[in-house]
């Protein structure tokens, strides 16, 4: 059995890029196994596979947010724009223009939704002025937002805490924004306006996405390019529209299946075996 052909080396252009990087939690459980891939500047590149795949914990590695679970990156690297950025605090990332919004919609329920938003901009030191400015760009992007912007964040929808949640990284000002499964628990219209916010963001403010995702059917649908993985691996990467058109993709993540059904022992463990990994 031959090895997964190497990810290309970083091009220019190249905003991120995570080589062969090891995840260990607890000094003990291995979680990534040599993880690889590359963000494009101005790119939406998604995070396929299902629950445990390893999706979080790649964002986490990148954003340095795995101590506070106690997990540490072992080996390979991790660039973004060209430097390492390994042994650099969230902090010093976040000022760098690298901002996460976490799984859950993570709001302080107890604020309100514009102080949750403010909260965004700690890193700038912006005048009054220039926060109001930043305010009003979300609102252009969450009119709802802006219409609840003094309602308890606690009280709101499920799919206004999470556009709170992007609204809040937005205010960073952000070069990239690494957002992890923004699709759970919401309603599919929801869903699909968020999305739709999110390649807006991307086409007219520049910033990029590396997006974790279970719902591959949006992810592909909103992304240039994915990446599945698999138990800690990277199993298959290619094309969002080509990833959309594979047949192994399709029944084993779409739900679609263009042949006779089979059982997901003898069907999923062999075209993974004799062809992802072959």
């Amino acid at each position: 059995m031959s090895a997964l052909p190497a990810v290309s080396p970083p091009a220019a252009g190249t905003l991120l890029s995570v080589n062969g990087i090891e995840v260990i939690y607890n000094h003990v459980i291995l979680v990534l196994k040599g993880v690889s891939f590359n963000v494009p500047q101005g790119g939406i590149v998604a995070l396929l596979g299902g629950n445990g795949a390893g999706k979080t914990t790649t964002l986490r590695a990148v954003s340095r947010l795995l101590k506070g679970e106690r997990g540490e990156v072992t080996k390979g690297s991790i660039e973004y724009q060209g430097e390492r950025i390994d042994n650099l605090s969230p902090y010093d990332l976040v000022k760098r223009g690298v901002v996460q919004v976490m799984e859950g919609r993570h709001c302080f329920a107890h604020l309100s939704v514009e102080e949750n938003l403010l909260t965004g901009a700690y890193t700038r030191n912006l005048s009054r002025a220039d926060l109001d400015v930043s305010l009003e760009k979300v609102y252009a992007y969450f009119p709802r937002l802006k219409t609840r912007r003094t309602s308890q964040s606690g009280y709101t929808s499920g799919g206004e805490q999470q556009m709170t949640a992007i609204g809040r990284a937005l205010m960073a000002s952000p070069t990239m924004i690494l957002l992890d499964e923004p699709s759970m628990g919401l309603a599919p219209q929801i869903v699909e306006e968020i999305f739709e916010i999110v390649k807006d963001l991307n086409t007219k403010e520049q910033v990029s996405f590396l997006l974790a995702e279970q719902n591959t059917n949006v992810a592909l649908k909103y992304s240039n390019y994915g990446y599945i993985l698999e138990n800690g691996r990277i199993v298959m990467d290619g094309e969002a529209a080509s990833l959309a058109n594979n047949e192994d993709v399709k029944e084993f993540y779409l739900g679609v299946s263009s042949g006779q059904r089979k059982s997901f022992r003898d069907g999923k463990n062999y075209k993974r075996r004799k062809r992802w990994l072959a």
